[in-house]
């Protein structure tokens, strides 16, 4: 497992698995887990696995699995437009009987640059963030993070270059994209709701007590 890039999550297996690579041989397969949060919201958490840790081929639509993995990001071109794909990559799973409140995400990362900040409707302090967590190879991974409350304040005076770790659990959330010829479409976009932090290099931990 990654030390800088940890994912425990468990699940219900979403929809059946289809086929997404091959890379010298060995054949990826798609899904999502459908995660409950204690709100009763469920998110979908889409899953990259190989063939060779998991029989991909059969109904395994609502299996209860627990997998562990590195949350993940590519870009995928469609034309001239250029969409951030997340997943977890799963290097481990096992089925299980129950699922447990296990939602669990640590990343070390740099933030890209400067986090936005903005207030709701409802007055709540809201910040959005994209951090690098660098993988082998000279690769990077780019993942959209959110934070509330007083953490919002504060890594809003983060600078780009700036080392954090951050603990969250990964969510979904659907929007509506309007296009410059006034249509629409539904879209669900994926990031890392952060509940804690610390900056590395002098200990704080920030976390959110909303």
């Amino acid at each position: 497992m990654n030390e800088n890039n940890k994912v425990l999550i468990d699940g219900e297996i979403g929809a059946d698995f289809e086929f997404s690579h091959e890379v010298y041989g060995e054949k990826f397969y798609s899904s999502y887990l459908k995660v409950e949060r204690k709100s009763g919201v469920i998110d979908d958490v889409p899953i990259i696995i190989s063939e060779r840790l998991f029989d991909c081929k059969h109904n395994l639509t609502g299996l209860l699995v627990s997998v562990k993995g590195v949350f993940r990001s590519y870009n995928k071109y469609e034309g001239d437009k250029r969409k951030l794909v997340l997943y977890v990559f799963v290097k481990e799973i096992e089925e299980i009987d129950a699922i447990a409140d296990f939602n669990n995400v640590e990343l070390e990362g740099f933030v890209c640059k400067q986090p936005s900040y903005r207030l709701t409707p409802q007055k709540r302090e809201i910040a959005d963030m994209i951090l690098a967590v660098n993988r082998p190879f000279g690769k990077s991974d780019y993942i959209p993070c959110i934070l509330w409350g007083r953490n919002a304040k504060y890594v809003s005076m983060l600078q780009a270059g700036a080392k954090l770790k951050v603990f969250g659990r990964i969510q979904s959330r659907e929007y509506t994209k309007i296009y410059e010829d006034g249509t629409m479409e539904s879209k669900i976009a994926y990031e890392l709701s952060v509940d804690r932090f610390a900056e590395l290099g002098d200990g704080r931990i920030e976390e959110n007590r909303d």
